[in-house]
């Protein structure tokens, strides 16, 4: 995958949280050239100048001698790689390297060609660097995991190969690679910027992205079981209230319907004249989701785009220029969005679950089970499910409006990106298992309309459960099947067995 910084796609991102290689676009080499050049130019003038001839932070104001430039700069990598906690994960922690590689590559930050290659061919080689996760507030950069994935390429702390983790001066050296002595600004322009906020928030968009697919797919299922109406899902409806995300969501119930016969024998003569919300509603309140992940997505590929340490080099005029562009308050606020999206998917799910079970709504045998009483059936699924979902809403609730000032002061509004951003994957394995314990209902419930049978999608996706995880009938151990169906959800299957089904897509933040 080739690189282009400035103007890279969220599709790309998505691959390389994914699992891509990327490389840079060697159209970019000129003016990371031009950038290392412009800080030479700065510092053979002597004038003193914010990161590159002083100290950081609170103590800006102490001027650097030449001599100790390069001690400068490893020492604010060492003495930063401060975290705490469990390493970041592989995937997030390789999406966080190649947002550095393409922000550096701008040539606004004064690295040289060689620290960039290094970065670039570990990336390529795979190794990640061991990223302690806790420690930063989301402002004037992620500074201590940063500094971490930094001090790797000084060959200090460890790198993980291929799932095996090692001294990071050994892994280089295994790899042909050379730890790097960092000339001026370099040490803080690699541990200052937003890039493991926004690695950890991207992360979380993707997993969301596919979360609200497979929540259309799983809900669509549940209305089948509840035999519920597809009229709330005509696009007369949804024309006249205007979301995008709204239209775009009915569009693809009502597609994943279609055919079904289940659908048809009830559609004349039900004495039940609407549904309850969690069907009626799901494509304003799924749309609703939608339109929030595509605008979190617009966000953080704007983000992710962008250069986000300090201070900024122009080469044209050789000034290097102090602002704020690590303050992460763009990514925070994006993460709070994501997190809301997450819990309201699962929420909506667990609504639909506790519809299934209940015979007074549902209309089906007591917590689907043929023998209720003598059997619990779904019972305590339909729990386990609530209790995932209250644990995301308490941590859903925003981060950004959290701060607490550091470096005496000199940083006093923080953004808390951070750890807003970390929560989004925790928060998605929750989603993952409550769409899980959905699937599993939703498919009992379609069982006792036998022989009637959904549409062509409803029936794909059942058949995918229903050869490892058979119809309930008698109580069993139910944990494995819910790691079962769980795992269909988090590994894709039942977005993709729907997608081959339709012959198209189902809605997406890119669409």
């Amino acid at each position: 995958m080739i690189l282009t910084p400035g103007h890279v796609p969220y599709a790309d991102w998505r691959a390389i949280y994914l699992g891509a290689a990327p490389a840079l676009d060697p159209a970019c080499h000129d003016a990371i050239a031009a950038s290392a050049a412009a800080v030479e130019r700065i510092v053979a003038r002597g004038a003193p100048v914010y990161g590159i001839n002083t100290g950081f932070g609170k103590l800006a104001s102490v001027r650097i001698d030449a001599a100790d430039l390069a001690t400068l700069q490893r020492n604010i990598v060492l003495s930063h790689a401060a975290g705490v906690g469990a390493a970041m994960p592989v995937p997030v922690a390789r999406l966080m390297m190649a947002l550095k590689l393409a922000s550096l590559a701008q040539g606004a930050s004064g690295v040289r060609p060689a620290t960039i290659a290094l970065l670039e061919a570990m990336l390529a080689r795979g190794l990640t660097p061991i990223v302690p996760a806790q420690g930063s507030v989301g402002a004037s950069g992620d500074l201590a995991p940063l500094a971490h994935m930094t001090a790797a390429m000084l060959g200090v702390g460890e790198i993980d190969v291929g799932g095996a983790v090692m001294p990071a001066d050994r892994a280089l050296a295994d790899a042909g690679l050379t730890p790097i002595e960092l000339g001026p600004k370099e040490g803080l322009a690699l541990l200052n910027g937003t890039q493991f906020s926004t690695a950890y928030a991207l992360a979380g968009l993707v997993e969301a992205e596919r979360l609200y697919r497979s929540a259309l797919v799983t809900g669509i299922v549940a209305t089948e079981a509840a035999k519920g109406s597809d009229a709330p899902f005509d696009p007369r409806i949804h024309a006249l209230r205007g979301h995008r995300g709204q239209i775009d969501t009915a569009h693809a119930l009502r597609a994943m319907i279609e055919g079904s016969a289940i659908r048809a024998s009830h559609r004349e003569d039900d004495v039940r004249v609407q549904d309850p919300y969690c069907l009626r509603c799901q494509p304003q309140v799924m749309g609703a989701i939608l339109d929030l992940l595509r605008q979190a997505a617009t966000t953080l590929v704007t983000e992710a785009n962008g250069v986000s340490d300090n201070p900024l080099i122009f080469p044209d005029t050789d000034e290097a220029l102090s602002g704020g562009n690590f303050h992460a308050e763009p990514v925070a606020f994006a993460a709070d969005t994501i997190a809301m999206a997450l819990c309201e998917i699962g929420s909506l799910s667990e609504r639909r679950i506790a519809m299934l079970v209940d015979p007074a709504l549902s209309a089906l045998p007591a917590f689907l089970t043929p023998r209720p009483g003598l059997n619990s059936g779904f019972m305590i699924p339909q729990v386990t499910a609530a209790a995932l979902v209250s644990e995301n809403k308490q941590r859903a609730c925003p981060a950004s409006v959290d701060s607490i000032p550091t470096s005496a002061n000199q940083e006093d509004h923080v953004s808390m990106a951070a750890h807003g951003a970390r929560r989004l994957r925790d928060m998605a394995a929750n989603v993952d298992a409550v769409l899980g314990i959905e699937l599993l209902a939703a498919a009992q419930g379609c069982d006792f309309h036998a022989p009637l049978t959904s549409s062509t999608c409803v029936e794909a996706v059942r058949g995918v459960l229903r050869a490892a995880v058979p119809m309930l009938g008698e109580d069993r151990h139910m944990a494995p099947d819910i790691a079962h169906a769980t795992a269909l959800i988090a590994g894709g299957a039942v977005v993709d067995t729907a997608t081959t089904a339709l012959g198209h897509a189902l809605p997406g933040v890119a669409a």
